[in-house]
């Protein structure tokens, strides 16, 4: 079955060249010019995966980004904007999102992207997921769930990878850049604080318990202790 993508994007002449390049991918894709009718499409539909353009008429990215996690926080979100300014990034990261491509882009660049998701979602399957547990934690990764007594999450994929990395190296150091070069696929300063954005999560949701802590060792990289 195709995986199927909602697609944001108001310049329709880069939306035309997008679109059908993801359908030469085999990609199914529902494309949206604005925001107001991104929102309609998430409500009525499941998507695979979302490419959210940042500025947008009627609603932005951000805001369907925020709509889309209180309902789902599987689904990857990609966005793609022309503000380079880190803020904006970390905006973005923080409201659920797992990454962002800067325009003007490479359709390679978004179809790696697009494809390092999809095969992630598969490849952690149900049948081919970890179970942890760790403090008043239980944590499938195959199905994205963090469960403790009195709670039940679903982590984004990412999320969900960075925990597993995490608990298959109790009290370790693991190294910034080892980190970024396994879930991101390079080390670069941008790449840097959108870790910290995801690091920050995981320690809001682990923090029911006290004994569990990721520790920031500075210079270097964390260090889940439990």
């Amino acid at each position: 079955m195709k995986a199927h993508l909602l697609y944001v994007e108001d310049d329709q002449s880069l939306a035309f060249v997008t679109r059908d390049n993801l359908e030469l991918e085999g990609y199914q894709v529902t494309h949206c010019a604005d925001g107001k009718s991104a929102l309609e499409a998430i409500q009525k539909q499941h998507f695979d995966l979302c490419i959210l353009d940042v500025m947008l008429p009627e609603v932005d990215g951000f805001t369907i980004a925020a709509e889309l996690r209180k309902r789902d926080r599987q689904t990857p979100i990609i966005f793609l904007t022309a503000k380079s300014l880190k803020e904006d990034k970390i905006t973005g990261l923080k409201l659920g999102g797992d990454d962002y491509i800067i325009k003007p882009f490479s359709i390679e660049e978004l179809i790696l992207k697009v494809d390092i998701f999809l095969r992630r979602r598969i490849v952690s399957g149900p049948s081919n997921g970890s179970l942890y547990a760790f403090g008043s934690f239980e944590f499938d990764h195959g199905n994205l769930l963090l469960k403790s007594k009195d709670s039940e999450l679903t982590l984004t994929q990412r999320e969900a990878d960075l925990l597993k990395m995490f608990l298959d190296h109790p009290n370790q150091v693991l190294k910034r850049s080892h980190i970024l070069e396994k879930l991101w696929g390079e080390d670069d300063y941008f790449l840097g604080r959108s870790l910290d954005v995801f690091v920050s999560r995981l320690r809001k949701y682990l923090r029911s318990d006290e004994n569990i802590r990721i520790e920031n060792i500075h210079g270097v990289g964390f260090k889940l202790k439990y």
